[in-house]
Order: C-alpha cells, then structure tokens, then sequence
C-alpha cells in the first residue's frame, strides 16, 4: 500500500515548522465540535465499525487516501474532490487513479450522517482525519488524538500532485528527500511506512521486479525466492486483468502490527521501497528496532501520524466546509 503542498501551514506559518511548534501554536483542539455537532466522536464511530466490519479493506484504503491528501496541499480533504470539465482534481493524477474506493465510501458515509445531525459544521477534513485514526484503532494499531478545526481546501488540481508522492520504485535516497521536504525526519518515515503492515498493491505496481528483471534473474534477488514465485504465479495474469493485487503483509495482512518489519529480512517485503527500508543503512537501524519492540513502532506511528494530521491545515478563511466532500461549495 503507499500510502497528497505548496500552501501555508497557517497563515503566518510555514509548512516546514518543527512538531514543538506546531503543537505550540496549533489552532487546532480536541473539543473543537463539543458545542456545534455533539454527536460528532459518535456519529464517527459508528459509520468507521460498520464500514470496517462489512468492508475490511476499508482501513488501508483510508489510511492510504489520508496520506496522499495530506502530502498534497495538506489535510485538506482536496484529494476527495471530484473533477469536472473544467479541472482535472487530484484524484484523477495518475497516481491516484488506484486509490481504492472504500476510502472514499466510508468518508461520503461519515459526512452524510453529520450533515443530518449538524449540517454545514464539520469538514471533510476533519472527517478523513479522525476516520483513519479510527479505522487504525479498529485493525489492532495504536490511538492517538486527533485535534480537529480543519478546513476544507478550495483548490485541488492533478498538476501539483506529481513529485510530493513517494512511488515504490523510487530509490531511498528520493523516497527521504520527498519526507524531508515535508518535514519528516527519516525515523519518522520508516515509521509512516509502518502503515503497509495493512492493506494490499496491485501487482501492476511491482510486477517490474517480477518478470524479466535482468539477463541473469527472472525476478529481484531480494525477494526471498519461494515469496517471488508465489507473486509471479498470483500476478501472472496481471497485464489483463489490471485489478489483479497481493497483500502487502502477507503473514498478518488485516491486523496492524509490526509483521511488516519482521517480513523485511526474511525477503518478504513486497514493494521496492519497503526492501529498500532493510538495506538501506540510514532507514534499517529503526526498521531492525521495530521488529524487536512493536511498542516502539506503534509509539513512533501515533506520534507520526498526529503530526502528519496537522501538516498544511487551514484555518479561518483559508478554507471553506464542504457541503459535499466532492465537490466545492457553489
């Protein structure tokens, strides 16, 4: 799973501010809906289990469609935006175009129960925030709070979505370089890429490390050689059938823990960028302390995430609240 900037933190902020700073002065807070949409943590609550317990993919889906929003223009929900005639939006960039459709399901859910209960209050932002934090919870992984005042954003357009997303046949040092520019130390990385201990990839996406991959190997060497004949018989049909996908824990695939560590030295990583995690010195020193201690990676997750949830936010009249997720208000 892999897991969408070019605006303003806040107002008068950078987007590169350190966490001390921008927990400092962080407009956001916990109780932002007490007044304004009490039922808010219940209505959310309810639509996440539901969504989870019918659609057990939904978790990784919005794991994965949360940070491709916040790693373009922030968490401002311009990822959900739907394009029309006139702008091609951000989830019609390539990249984009395999974001699976659970993600999006529970959020439009989520938001047409708040709508009844308190309409035109609570962001689509807001919503795609605490849903994966929820949803994370749900499969087993670690809570964190969410603090919550978003705004939804005005603009989403495909142009800016190249370059701020990490690819899985990026090599390490540009996959470090993209966090970095973010302002996401290297821990911090190896930490968010935890997030593949859940979900699954399609095999087009790797199916370049399987066939073909050099005078000398049908497949990378790296992959333990039994896992690689088990990708290459379960992808062999993949040029026709696109939808074709493996799990990218392949050991505990629905529960969020730190199997994917453990599966990276056995040769059990399925994607590029999660082999590169083990071999690369600069990233394998906190992968190797995540396989002996999953309370260090899910420390270390929470703590990522909450800041990750707070990257590029707007504020005030930087942003607007949707009266549907997918479209801007009129």
């Amino acid at each position: 799973m892999q897991m969408g900037l070019t605006v303003a933190f806040f107002l008068f902020f950078s987007v590169f501010l350190t966490p001390s700073l921008s927990q400092r002065h962080s407009p956001l807070n916990t109780a932002y809906y007490t007044r304004s949409c009490p039922r808010f943590e219940q209505i959310m609550q309810e639509t996440t289990t539901n969504k989870q317990i019918t659609s057990p993919t939904t978790a990784a889906a919005t794991l994965r469609l949360f940070f491709h929003d916040c790693f373009v223009g922030g968490c401002d929900a311009s990822v959900l935006v739907s394009s029309t005639p006139f702008n091609k939006a951000e989830r019609d960039a390539d990249i984009n175009l395999s974001l699976p459709g659970d993600g999006f399901d529970v959020i439009v859910r989520a938001k047409t129960a708040l709508e009844l209960t308190c309409p035109g209050v609570v962001s689509c932002s807001d919503i795609l925030a605490v849903a994966t934090r929820n949803l994370v919870v749900q499969t087993g992984g670690p809570f964190y709070p969410v603090h919550l005042g978003r705004k939804d954003s005005f603009i989403s357009k495909a142009s800016l979505v190249e370059g701020n997303l990490p690819r899985p046949t990026m090599p390490m040092d540009q996959i470090i370089k993209i966090f970095g520019s973010k302002g996401f130390s290297v821990p911090e990385m190896v930490a968010l890429s935890g997030a593949h201990t859940i979900g699954f990839s399609h095999c087009k996406e790797f199916s370049s490390n399987l066939y073909n991959y050099n005078k000398t190997s049908q497949y990378d060497p790296s992959y333990n050689p039994r896992f690689a004949q088990a990708l290459r018989n379960a992808c062999g049909n993949y040029q026709k059938d696109p939808t074709l996908s493996v799990f990218n824990d392949v050991m505990s695939p629905n529960k969020f823990d730190n199997m994917y560590y453990q599966n990276l030295p056995k040769g059990l990583g399925l994607l590029s960028s999660d082999r590169g995690l083990f071999s690369d010195p600069r990233t394998r020193i906190h992968v190797e302390e995540y396989i002996r201690d999953q309370n260090a990676f899910f420390k270390a997750f929470a703590s990522a995430m909450q800041k990750l949830s707070e990257h590029g936010v707007k504020i005030g009249r930087s942003g607007e609240i949707r009266h549907r997720c997918d479209a801007f208000n009129n």
